[in-house]
């Protein structure tokens, strides 16, 4: 299974016992979207990161579909994932919501305009 890893460094693949290969990407959440997606053919692709890749991917209007799975951790500081408050950009429907006694997923359908 192939995974591409946005970064500023380059990197040759590597390829881990299994056969997932990680490719590292260094031009941009389009690139690695174009990528995953021709390596995924009909399938879905996944995206995983942190509210900075999750903030491209919105800007760029290249999701369809956000999951949030929430664990009652305190982290020291991080990046805002919906950005500043009132802020232009995408728009965000809460569609669907799971509990347990872990966690919470939650599922945003991504508006563009609507």
């Amino acid at each position: 299974m192939p995974v591409f890893i946005l970064t500023h460094h380059d990197r040759e693949p590597v390829v881990k016992d299994g056969g997932t290969t990680y490719h590292f990407v260094t031009d941009g959440v389009e690139s690695a979207l174009v990528q995953a997606r021709a390596a995924a053919g009909e399938k879905d692709v996944q995206l995983s990161g942190g509210a900075s890749v999750a903030q491209q991917y919105l800007s760029a209007g290249l999701l369809d579909e956000l999951n949030i799975h929430v664990a009652p951790i305190v982290l020291d500081g991080g990046v805002s994932l919906f950005g500043e408050p009132g802020a232009d950009g995408p728009k965000l429907k809460l569609t669907k919501v799971l509990v347990s006694p872990f966690v919470a997923h939650l599922t945003y359908e991504v508006t563009r305009g609507r």
